[in-house]
């Protein structure tokens, strides 16, 4: 009877690391789908077919443990590769996190390269990237599920990045732009795209770039109607207007956060999307303010 006990524990104690490993597993696979993490067809194969092996072997320690006469021996094996598994997983787990956290760290350098062609921008997209994000995490369950929040925030932090494409005279100009020049100017977006094209996993993103300059009203760059304007993209573009508002132009002063949150109000509903902005007036001052990046200078 003692025997049948040092069988039967590390049976159940292995079972139920298994449980926990597939939940986690497949809570992984769940939360894979990103500008980073998101492989290629033959990825999701092997990805669900390693998911049915770890259902299997479930299968297998419960078959043990019910039906099959197992020795102390196969007990503590079974106890180990549960054991194993988890800690493949939660190796595998860090190191796509760590490897996420260097490539933001990456991303942010290659935006210095555009903000430094452009005194106008002076830590812009970084500022837009932390206010996108927190503006996040105040946005409704039902909302939230339907945006990939690494996906979000490199949409939010290469926002920006077709203004590559435009000339250095047009972006360093001390005074606002002749509609010739702004015309030129709103080619940036499509720039942008152009530009992330070669990235297949940047693919579902390219619109939430391409249309933050849109209007609700219909009157933006490219005149898409707002309700064909990406969630993410009205996402972004209210922590775009925050931004521009509140940051320092060679031709204009900045504005207080004061300013800033009365001017969204004035313009929900018809340039930025009113729903959204409700959640966005939620967010405290002293958060939003906390956004500002060290090298922004007001």
């Amino acid at each position: 009877m003692h025997l049948d006990l040092y069988i039967t524990v590390p049976i159940i104690l292995g079972s139920i690391l298994m449980v926990v490993n597939i939940i986690r597993y497949f809570l992984f696979i769940k939360n894979t789908h990103d500008v980073l993490s998101a492989g290629s067809v033959r990825d999701r194969v092997w990805k669900t077919i390693a998911g049915v092996l770890l259902v299997f072997f479930l299968f297998g320690y419960l078959f043990c443990a019910f039906v099959g006469e197992p020795d102390i021996m196969m007990a503590l094996i079974l106890l180990g590769g549960s054991v194993f598994v988890a800690i493949v997983l939660t190796l595998m787990f860090n190191l796509l996190e760590t490897a996420k956290s260097r490539s933001i760290d990456i991303a942010e350098v290659l935006v210095g390269v555009v903000d430094a062609r452009d005194p106008n921008l002076n830590g812009h997209s970084r500022h837009v990237q932390r206010i996108t994000m927190l503006f996040y995490n105040y946005l409704p369950p039902h909302l939230k599920r339907g945006i990939n929040p690494v996906s979000l925030e490199y949409a939010a932090l290469m926002h920006d990045v077709g203004k590559l494409g435009v000339p250095e005279a047009i972006l360093n100009k001390p005074a606002k732009l002749d509609p010739e020049e702004w015309t030129v100017m709103k080619r940036h977006p499509k720039v942008g795209v152009k530009i992330l094209e070669p990235l297949q996993t940047f693919k579902h993103i390219t619109d939430w770039i391409k249309y933050r300059h849109e209007r609700i009203d219909g009157h933006g760059y490219y005149s898409q109607p707002g309700d064909q304007i990406p969630l993410a993209a009205r996402i972004i573009s209210i922590a775009d207007t925050y931004s521009a508002i509140t940051m320092r132009r060679s031709y204009k002063a900045p504005k207080t956060h004061e300013d800033a949150i009365q001017i969204i109000k004035d313009v929900a509903g018809t340039q930025l999307d009113a729903e959204l902005v409700k959640y966005f007036l939620e967010i405290p001052k002293e958060k939003l303010v906390a956004c500002i990046p060290d090298q922004v200078k007001y």
